[in-house]
């Protein structure tokens, strides 16, 4: 009888010792990404919050290297090469820490995945390391923010801010020679994208009179494409030859008004009355 009670003793104690109870994160781990030049950057990071606390200069100390979020790590991953606040980066995957001052933050890109703290830190592993100045914002930021904006087909910003700081970097990556290889290397197949490459030189400033000529064939392809005649007509416009634009535009207004888009036909509306 005495062992049995021991027995069931012990049980319970174990059963009270190991259970677990489930409660959300006081730092929400948080995973971004976003889509950039032709690939995507890949982001990691813990949101740790305000709560009424002096964040920089006492939680986070002034001039001391910081993780950058809470818990874990924060990592960054670039699926290209990229230009980082004026550094190049190659693709890979890094960690993101920063050193925050009043005035004026350091931030780095490290070979290291794994720094939680200043003393884990090794400045000869970094990739990147550049400064940047602090924005004073006139309310203040509960959670951590790390985020990307102005994005664009090869340039965006990272904005890092929390509290009252909010600091930008800018992220450019080179997609021109790549794409122009891919148009080079297709050129003369059968599955050529016209549509697409003659909207990257109409759009990019590349021959238009070689842009024209991949919308013809592209209007041959897919005669009722109406977005491809509003283009055609949006490069015959910058090409000087206002007469064929406008009746371009206006094929673009038929086949989009048969198709039931209302978009297309307002947009090739603005454009005729640009050239009238």
């Amino acid at each position: 009888m005495k062992k049995f009670f021991l027995l069931a003793v012990c049980a319970g104690t174990f059963s009270f010792v190991s259970a677990q109870l489930k409660m959300p994160a006081a730092s929400p781990g948080q995973y971004v990404k976003q889509d950039f030049g032709l690939s995507a950057i890949e982001l990691s990071y813990s949101r740790p919050v305000v709560k009424g606390r002096t964040i920089f200069g006492d939680l986070v100390p002034w001039n001391k290297v910081w993780r950058t979020g809470a818990n874990g790590a924060t990592t960054i991953t670039f699926g290209d090469e990229v230009t980082f606040g004026g550094q190049k980066v190659p693709a890979g995957k890094y960690g993101l820490l920063t050193i925050p001052n009043p005035t004026e933050w350091t931030v780095i890109l490290t070979k290291q995945l794994d720094v939680t703290s200043p003393a884990a830190y090794k400045q000869d592993q970094d990739v990147a390391r550049i400064k940047v100045s602090v924005d004073d914002l006139p309310f203040s930021l509960e959670s951590l923010l790390i985020s990307f904006s102005a994005v664009l087909p090869s340039s965006m910003e990272m904005v890092i801010g929390w509290d009252r700081s909010l600091v930008r970097i800018p992220i450019t990556t080179d997609i021109d020679a790549k794409i122009n290889a891919q148009i080079e290397s297709l050129k003369g197949k059968e599955n050529f994208p016209y549509y697409n490459a003659a909207v990257y030189y109409l759009d990019n400033g590349k021959d238009l009179n070689t842009a024209l000529s991949w919308f013809d064939k592209a209007a041959q392809q897919s005669p009722d494409a109406f977005w491809v005649f509003y283009q055609k007509a949006k490069c015959e416009a910058k090409l000087g030859k206002k007469k064929e634009a406008i009746a371009s535009a206006n094929k673009s207004i038929t086949l989009a008004t048969a198709a039931k888009n209302d978009d297309y036909v307002t947009l090739n509306q603005k454009l005729i009355a640009m050239l009238k």
